[in-house]
């Protein structure tokens, strides 16, 4: 069963810069096209057992996993913080690609290869072997014949194509090729519209700055299709499970706008309390109409009392979830 999003309080403060008239009509024509991404690593896992190497370290369930579906999945600590997050596919039975943010993968791919053992699986960083792009509205059209569902995988001739949550009404998907593949013919995109995009989606990828910050839940990856709760071992199973259960969880993931910068890891607060910080910022970009947008893990509570400001003294205004939120699993 889903329920909708929690109410949550509009604070005084600047307007949804897709909710004013003209600026919205610009705003979603801008959101079309093609932009390369260089923020995005590959971790490969191949061999017999890749399958069943990633089913016991990762949220998801790999072993269900058709050659049609993505995953996103998390990568936790034994105390249940998520270090990494991956959006996974099959090229073929035994080959499974894992894209994460560049800036850990590394450290993932160093801490993933601890438990390999005796488990007939290569894991590599297989970035340089491939090109992403980022796909937008219209520009699915020329690679593809029609949207698919979010986390969907389309196989194209030397290509694959994964769907993503689309961002204010738009469809989105990253487009994964081996280097030298000649690219979509699809208008260009900018890159800083498609990290706007990110983050209005309202699914959040780990990057450095927050690894080990918070377990899944509090950036709502249960009901964005990162975690299944009847699959087996996985580190940090028992506290994410807990969570869920036993209703512990105290914060949510919220998207937020604000007049002034937001920067990833900074600090949320009660107005004229500086000193106790109620939320931190999991991922930001400039709004094309003005100010910054953000996805915001917030103390419940906080986001419930209608008044938030940044680090630097701006009111928050939070905005609704494109999504509902998981109520029962």
């Amino acid at each position: 069963m889903i329920i909708q999003p929690m109410n949550q309080t509009v604070i005084a403060g600047p307007s949804n810069p897709v909710e004013a008239g003209t600026d919205s009509e610009l705003v979603l024509k801008s959101l079309q096209g093609l932009a390369p991404l260089d923020n995005l690593g590959v971790i490969r896992a191949a061999g017999p057992d890749a399958v069943s190497f990633l089913q016991g370290q990762l949220t998801q369930d790999f072993a269900l996993l058709t050659m049609d579906q993505a995953r996103l999945a998390a990568y936790c600590s034994a105390k249940g913080r998520m270090q990494a997050s991956f959006i996974g596919f099959k090229r073929s039975p035994d080959e499974i690609l894992l894209l994460c943010s560049r800036d850990l993968l590394d450290a993932a791919l160093k801490r993933l290869s601890m438990f390999v053992l005796r488990s007939k699986v290569r894991l590599s960083d297989a970035s340089a072997e491939f090109r992403i792009c980022a796909l937008a509205g219209s520009a699915i059209d020329a690679v593809a014949a029609e949207p698919g569902a979010a986390w969907s995988r389309v196989s194209l001739e030397g290509a694959d194509l994964v769907f993503l949550h689309p961002a204010v009404g738009v469809p989105r998907a990253l487009w994964i090729a081996a280097l030298g593949t000649a690219l979509p013919q699809a208008a260009s995109m900018d890159v800083a519209l498609w990290r706007w995009s990110e983050v209005r989606s309202a699914v959040a990828t780990i990057t450095a700055p927050i690894a080990e910050a918070f377990v899944p839940q509090m950036l709502n990856y249960e009901s964005v299709g990162g975690v299944n709760f009847k699959k087996g071992c996985y580190p940090g199973q028992e506290v994410v499970a807990r969570s869920q259960f036993r209703g512990t969880l105290k914060r949510r993931a919220y998207l937020v706008h604000c007049a002034s910068m937001l920067t990833v890891a900074d600090e949320i607060f009660p107005p004229g309390d500086p000193e106790r910080p109620c939320g931190t910022v999991a991922q930001a970009a400039a709004a094309p109409s003005g100010g910054w947008d953000a996805i915001v893990s917030l103390q419940v509570a906080a986001a419930q009392s209608g008044a938030l400001v940044s680090a630097s003294g701006a009111a928050l205004a939070i905005l609704p979830l494109p999504y509902s939120l998981l109520d029962d699993i």
